[in-house]
């Protein structure tokens, strides 16, 4: 298993002639971050290296070199499997001095790392993936849920689109934990909003001939087929809906998590009309276009998802928590002081961390632009409605968290 190990910010950090010393107690003398996330399929143009360069941007912006804090980076490829998802977090944690494991775009992985990083209380900072029960029955004193999840993409996609005349509805699914929670989600705000669930389907992860999906789908009559996948799946289903004219004879594709760089891939001929719900966009406000611009010369051109741009969020936020603790050895604590202080940063502006451990911030829907409508680069989104941050998650008592009070 090939994990790669890089200095970030180097032996400058406190070593240099002149610096100030360490302020905080650290376990090898240094933080340890750890960007496990989708390197080479799905998900890697979504989170990927973009997640290792927004974490260290995080560090930078931070300012851990004045603060005499060093800090060193590692990452991995999960491949899309738990099992290795979590052998990686039991190495990093048990021989590579790992305090902070962050990202990870792939619900089943995130939950298994989420146990790993419980027993060896450390931190689990996660961006990537969506499923809810992280912050539900499968909660700990350890993670924090910190950009999205399935409860928040059905209430405010499925909620949009049922009001809007969408009341049947068939599931066109990721067979795995992610999917099988956002078909989930969706399905339960479908039917208190009067709406009928006619079918579903589900697919391998990764997956490349949607032909016979779409057929059912397009067979039930269905006036919306929701997508309850991700990435380059979601990149291959409205490309294939697309070729066999699915489209616009009375049914609709409902994107359920849709990233800018889906848009991208997909170009806006294609994925014109598409409704997703985000909880950052790049073109948002100053500060994010910022971002956004110093993190395109950075990475190929390419702008921050909200996987990147939660990456950055709490990544500086943990260093924050750093701060204040003085030290990394006991990961629930630097988790209950995460929770305890407010959370401020130029991509997500002010928020808090709940007891269960949801990040609160608002969430935003979306529609893809016509091409017409699009006057620069990557300028791909028209705010459609802003899910202010109380209404954008699950409420805590409805959860189930152990740890929730």
């Amino acid at each position: 298993m090939a994990i790669k190990h890089t200095l970030a910010l180097g032996a400058a950090l406190g070593l240099a002639a002149g610096a100030a010393p360490a302020q905080a107690q650290l376990t090898n003398g240094e933080i340890r971050i750890g960007v496990l996330s989708d390197m080479s399929s799905l998900y890697t143009d979504l989170a990927g290296a973009g997640s290792v360069l927004a974490a260290r941007m995080a560090v930078e912006d931070f300012g851990a070199a004045a603060k005499g804090i060093k800090v060193e980076f590692v990452s991995a490829d999960h491949q899309n499997k738990p099992d290795v998802g979590s052998t990686i977090a039991r190495q990093w944690y048990d021989r590579d001095g790992v305090d902070v494991i962050v990202d990870v775009p792939n619900s089943a992985v995130a939950l298994a790392v989420n146990t790993v990083t419980k027993e060896k209380n450390k931190v689990f900072l996660v961006s990537g993936a969506a499923t809810s029960a992280l912050t539900g029955a499968q909660c700990t004193a350890n993670t924090i849920h910190w950009t999205y999840d399935t409860w928040a993409l059905a209430n405010g996609t499925g909620n949009a689109i049922v009001k809007t005349g969408g009341d049947s509805w068939y599931f066109l699914t990721a067979d795995y934990a992610f999917g099988h929670q956002l078909e989930a989600d969706t399905e339960a705000v479908v039917v208190k909003q009067g709406g009928k669930v006619l079918g579903k389907v589900r697919h391998p992860l990764n997956n490349q001939d949607f032909s016979s999906f779409l057929l059912q789908a397009q067979a039930s009559k269905a006036k919306i087929i929701g997508m309850a996948n991700a990435g380059g799946d979601t990149i291959n289903t409205v490309k294939q809906a697309a070729e066999f004219g699915i489209v616009g004879k009375g049914q609709s594709l409902a994107g359920l998590l849709i990233f800018l760089t889906d848009v991208h891939g997909l170009g806006l001929p294609t994925a014109q009309g598409l409704i997703m719900t985000e909880t950052f966009y790049w073109d948002a406000n100053d500060q994010t276009r910022a971002f956004a611009k110093r993190f395109a010369e950075r990475n190929k051109g390419i702008h921050p998802t909200m996987v990147h741009a939660g990456v950055y969020s709490a990544v500086l936020h943990y260093m924050k928590a750093i701060e204040q603790t003085k030290a990394d050895g006991d990961g629930a604590a630097v988790v209950k002081q995460m929770k305890a202080m407010s959370t401020d940063d130029p991509l997500f502006g002010k928020g808090s961390v709940r007891a269960d451990g949801r990040k609160i911030h608002p969430a935003y829907l979306f529609e893809v632009k016509k091409p017409a409508e699009s006057t620069k680069p990557w300028d791909y989104y028209k705010l459609r409605a802003t899910i202010p941050a109380e209404e954008a998650f699950r409420p805590m008592k409805d959860g189930g968290c152990p740890i929730a009070n």
